[in-house]
């Protein structure tokens, strides 16, 4: 049988997938894996220098898709932050539920505290970049490092946002995963809603005037 040619990153991630799903465990060797799938096994090391570097990029791969998808809508660019967060969201879980006998798989073990999972640390760094990328409307603080623990606090409570997400996908029952749509619209509104800066830029400014005018109360 003739060699194949021109193995690609998303050959080996489609083949790794098909093979966990139907022998609920890795391939016993890198050797055996090019073998069965008729490529040379110095194809692999071109792209991966193990199966655990397999896994680990899946579901940043899963990310970069959903951005491809994303990009590819006239309307995304123009969304502020809050619409193109929710727009991702309900991209990338669709890409999830189209995966999801192998997220399952990757995930099982580690539903209890799926935060520490290594297969997600490069998922974590993608979207966390993406979390700074939206720009999503801050206070100035106006002193540097408390912008930095304010911009470290909103990608990291954003990211916890996203597994507790995951948590409740894996958990859901319900028909076409609704349950899910309602979890992801509400929960991201409610998290906009209560970083809504307005209100507090109004009180903030109202204390300025005052300690300038130096009204007195009494």
């Amino acid at each position: 049988m003739a060699r194949k040619k021109n193995i690609t990153k998303d050959n080996l991630i489609s083949w790794y997938m098909e093979f966990v799903l139907e022998n609920n465990h890795q391939p016993k060797t890198i050797f055996s894996f090019a073998k069965e799938n008729n490529f040379d096994e110095a194809e692999f090391y071109k792209f991966y220098g193990s199966f655990e570097a397999i896994e680990a990029s899946i579901f940043s791969e899963f990310f970069n898709h959903t951005l491809h998808i994303l990009e590819k809508s006239e309307d995304y660019a123009d969304y502020d932050s809050r619409n193109k967060l929710l727009s991702f969201y309900f991209t990338f879980f669709e890409i999830l539920t189209a995966n999801r006998s192998y997220v399952v798989y990757a995930l099982e073990k580690a539903k209890k505290d799926i935060k520490k999972l290594k297969t997600l640390q490069s998922l974590k760094t993608v979207f966390t970049k993406y979390i700074e990328a939206l720009n999503i409307e801050r206070i100035e603080l106006k002193q540097e490092t408390l912008e930095k623990i304010q911009n470290t606090s909103i990608k990291e409570t954003s990211w916890v946002h996203l597994m507790i997400t995951l948590k409740f996908w894996l958990d859901d029952t319900s028909s076409s995963f609704e349950k899910t749509d309602i979890f992801i619209e509400k929960s991201i509104n409610a998290r906009f809603d209560l970083m809504d800066i307005k209100p507090l830029k109004s009180i903030i400014d109202f204390g300025k005037f005052i300690l300038k005018e130096k009204v007195n109360f009494n």
